[in-house]
């Protein structure tokens, strides 16, 4: 998830209609002549890189995520080497499942055992300059970059001119400290496994089930870029599209799923559409011996990861995520850490959902919000350089106050007396509402501020002091 959300998702034009409607057109052409491609016919490397076909599904996360969140990937952070190549094994992965691309100029046949596999590989990537927020104060320059794209043509002729998108953001913070949660490990390569290699990893598998069982409609798949700069990769995904965004039926988001606790899955954007608390329901039903998802809906369509920049664009969106925890945005996020039997029950849950929005024949006519984007991210969650401790609870209702799913041992909050399931209401005076109030009241104070804080626990009102640290100190 990223440092920032970008407000500005929606400030490049749309192509005309006229434009929008020759390229679908040629561009479903193309797909339907590719779609049943043999994969025998792609270059060697592209089939090596990946596990094997006959893999399970856990077998087959563990490996993409092990590629992702290794050391020789520094990280993956926009723009550096460990990034491209992950772009690139992403890339020879969609061409080893036989799922190609729909990028304008991309060539299907550059996939043949006597083409470099740099050919076919380029044909998925979505290249493009990102400059945060960030770079532009600190006077670095924009980073040559990409995003990854891959699509399954749809079954139904009459369907597969609609479209589902399936994403996830693969890059991570690198050796860096811009939005770090842990600046006093200085240049450590934080491999971000759960954040967000596992949602990547997550994706790669719904491709290859869509591949071998296509739905009706078209489902493409889309790995960004640059979502920690502030959802860079996807906001200009939304702005240049390969298929019309006026077609897409809706957006799945996958970032952080692999950490889940207690059978509990949040769900983000449970309101963009009347029919998908009914969607998500009917999907969640105990498999392979597990029980069924304790899901925590919660209806906004905005939040910080990448399907903002779709729900910005009046499209219905899903964003599935397994919560925060203490290697959040730090170099201990590792893939040793990762719940692999978790993310495959997200996956198997995700499926359901994604074949129902795929198959069923209308469209979801979208909830707009009342209100703008939230700014949100690392700092929306942390307060910036001043430090108390709490985890916020992400799947909390929007009942007063922020309900917490943790307290950080040795924290300012830990050492004020605050507990897990405490309610905060009130924080240095200002009465807290939700996530939102909590941060602003927070980034309010500088560390060395004695701060009052007022929780419910129980029911009970209690009163604390809690002295503020800077981000990295206890």
């Amino acid at each position: 998830m990223p440092a920032a959300l970008s407000r500005n998702l929606t400030t490049m034009p749309k192509p005309t209609s006229q434009i929008r409607a020759i390229c679908l057109l040629a561009l479903m052409s193309l797909l339907a002549a590719t779609a049943c491609r043999s994969t025998a016919s792609l270059p060697a490397a592209s089939l090596a890189d990946g596990p094997a076909p006959s893999a399970g599904t856990e077998a087959r996360l563990r490996s993409d995520i092990a590629y992702l969140a290794d050391d020789a990937r520094e990280g993956r952070e926009t723009g550096t080497p460990g990034n491209d190549s992950s772009a690139a094994y992403l890339a020879r992965r969609y061409a080893g499942m036989g799922v190609p691309s729909p990028l304008p100029g991309a060539d299907p046949a550059a996939c043949r055992l006597d083409v470099a596999a740099s050919a076919c590989v380029n044909g998925y990537l979505q290249h493009f300059s990102s400059r945060s927020a960030a770079d532009a104060h600190s006077g670095r320059p924009a980073r040559s970059t990409q995003n990854v794209v891959a699509v399954v043509p749809g079954s139904d002729p009459g369907l597969r001119g609609q479209i589902l998108i399936i994403g996830a953001h693969f890059d991570h913070l690198g050796r860096s400290t811009d939005g770090a949660l842990d600046p006093q490990a200085g240049d450590a390569i934080r491999n971000g496994a759960d954040d967000n290699a596992s949602g990547t990893a997550a994706v790669l598998e719904l491709a290859r089930r869509f591949a071998a069982h296509p739905a009706r409609r078209t489902v493409m798949l889309v790995n960004f870029t640059a979502e920690e700069q502030g959802l860079l990769g996807s906001a200009y995904f939304a702005a240049n599209s390969p298929l019309p965004l006026d077609s897409v039926q809706a957006m799945m988001n996958f970032d952080m799923v692999g950490r889940l606790r207690n059978d509990r899955l949040i769900v983000y954007g449970t309101g963009t559409a009347a029919a998908l608390p009914d969607i998500l329901e009917s999907a969640n039903s105990p498999t392979n011996g597990d029980p069924a998802l304790d899901l925590s809906p919660v209806p906004d369509g905005y939040g910080p990861s990448d399907h903002s920049s779709f729900y910005a664009r009046n499209i219905p969106v899903l964003h599935f995520f397994t919560d925060v925890h203490d290697d959040y945005h730090r170099a201990t996020d590792d893939a040793a850490l990762v719940n692999y039997a978790g993310i495959v029950r997200v996956v198997d849950y995700a499926e359901r959902v994604a074949r129902n929005l795929a198959d069923r024949p209308d469209r979801l006519p979208v909830i707009a919000a009342t209100q703008p984007a939230p700014v949100a991210g690392s700092a929306r969650k942390s307060g910036g350089d001043v430090y108390f401790g709490s985890v916020p609870d992400m799947g909390a209702g929007t009942g007063k106050g922020m309900h917490l799913s943790g307290v950080t041992p040795g924290s300012p909050a830990d050492k004020a007396g605050i507990r897990t399931d405490d309610i905060i209401i009130e924080f240095g005076g200002t009465p807290i509402d939700d996530l939102y109030s909590y941060t602003d009241a927070l980034r309010s104070h500088k560390p060395g501020d004695s701060v009052k804080v007022v929780v419910l626990r129980a029911g009970q009102r209690l009163e604390m002091t809690a002295v503020l640290v800077a981000r990295g100190d206890r």
